[in-house]
């Protein structure tokens, strides 16, 4: 796989600081039953990187002494973690909201049967890639079957409550665009998602989040192999927009490795781009327990373009209407 680093290093994207944080985001492994081209964390079945019990529980300790309301929890499939269900029900019992980003066709796999009824019993919000609403797509993008394992995981989570707004059980789709191109308008787009999904399976759902593909991890080296790095990075800066700053995730986020080290995003987590809170190597979550981070410096290169360009992008979906 090519390294983008090099090629995102020397910037002129504006200049970043944090503000109050809000959210933990946890990778806790980079394991995953699926191995799709967009991924920029380049994921896979036989990836063996995977959070120890013994972090999971720095986790949790750091959360017990901090103002975070959000445990977002990532991977991989984060689900295939065996400290997984710790972290939730640690977090819940703390008060702290759970995001699991879920992949859907993990709740099909072989010993995860009961996953949707424990998300729904920690009333987990659930975050699903679905990348579109035709099935071609689909398995063109995450690979053969995934289509339709992903409908009937939605429509059992549908029968457990998620989507139904009495419930209060949160379930949203994010979209990502087959190639290097930046998504359409995310709410034009969810209204299609409703009437392709509700009219053809039933399906609920409560938000569609459109993400920017990041240059990055298998993705980048994508581009970089059929000669488009380039081109779709000029798209992102022709693209960028002042206005997004205000609203990027990395400002009221931390991302944490499957080690416990500490980014400003998982995009830079992928990247090796640690954030800069002061000295010359790379902090861990422990060292951060009482510690003010607002207003420290966020680390900032080329492919930060690709949450700004447009109507932006985060985890939690475009940054503009």
């Amino acid at each position: 796989m090519r390294a983008t680093l090099p090629l995102l290093r020397a910037t002129d994207f504006p200049p970043l600081r944090r503000r109050r944080l809000e959210t933990l985001q946890i990778n806790v492994g980079y394991r995953c039953n699926q191995s799709c081209v967009h991924c920029h964390v380049a994921a896979g079945p036989h990836r063996k990187e995977e959070m120890s019990r013994d972090t999971a529980q720095e986790v949790l300790d750091f959360l017990a002494q901090s103002q975070v309301h959000t445990l977002d929890i990532t991977g991989g499939a984060p689900e295939l973690s065996p400290h997984f269900r710790f972290l939730v029900r640690g977090a819940r019992d703390l008060g702290v909201q759970v995001m699991d980003r879920c992949n859907l066709t993990i709740l099909e796999e072989p010993g995860y049967e009961d996953l949707g009824a424990f998300l729904a019993e920690q009333r987990v919000e659930i975050v699903a890639s679905l990348p579109c609403y035709l099935e071609d797509n689909v398995d063109a993008q995450r690979g053969a079957g995934v289509f339709a394992a992903s409908i009937r995981s939605l429509q059992r989570l549908n029968e457990l409550g998620y989507g139904d707004p009495a419930t209060g059980l949160r379930l949203s789709l994010v979209f990502n665009p087959q190639g290097p191109a930046l998504p359409p308008p995310q709410a034009a787009l969810e209204e299609a998602y409703r009437q392709q999904l509700g009219r053809r399976f039933g399906i609920r759902f409560n938000h569609l989040y459109t993400l920017a593909n990041m240059p990055i991890q298998r993705f980048g080296s994508t581009l970089i192999s059929k000669g488009q790095f380039g081109q779709y990075m000029a798209l992102l800066r022709s693209a960028h927009r002042d206005e997004n700053l205000d609203s990027v995730m990395c400002r009221n986020l931390l991302s944490i490795d499957w080690q416990g080290y500490v980014y400003d995003c998982d995009f830079n987590q992928m990247l090796g781009l640690p954030a800069p809170l002061g000295g010359k190597r790379r902090a861990h979550l422990r060292e951060l327990a009482g510690r003010d981070l607002e207003g420290l410096p966020i680390a900032v290169a080329d492919h930060c373009y690709g949450c700004t360009a447009g109507q932006g992008s985060s985890c939690g979906g475009a940054l503009e209407p």
